[in-house]
């Protein structure tokens, strides 16, 4: 599944230049996340880089973007 970033973003940056697939963009308001570049960090570390330098846990797993594992590992290939 991709991952979101909640409202309680606070526009810090931090998940931006931490996304290895480049996903991360700044929106109008917070940042979001591009789900057909977010692959949860699969392929390249061993954890959601975004939501582990995010200050205030506004980095999480996105429920409407469901994806295995297998998945993951496919769109990670295709972004290369």
């Amino acid at each position: 599944m991709a991952y979101m970033i909640t409202e309680e973003c606070i526009n810090c940056g931090a998940c931006e230049p931490e996304c290895p697939n480049e996903a991360i963009f700044a929106g109008e308001e917070i940042y979001e996340i591009n789900t057909d570049k977010c692959t949860e960090c699969v392929g390249h570390f061993d954890e959601s880089q975004c939501a582990a330098v995010c200050p205030v846990d506004a980095c999480i797993p996105d429920p409407a973007y469901k994806e295995t594992r297998e998945e993951l590992e496919a769109k990670a290939k295709r972004l290369e």
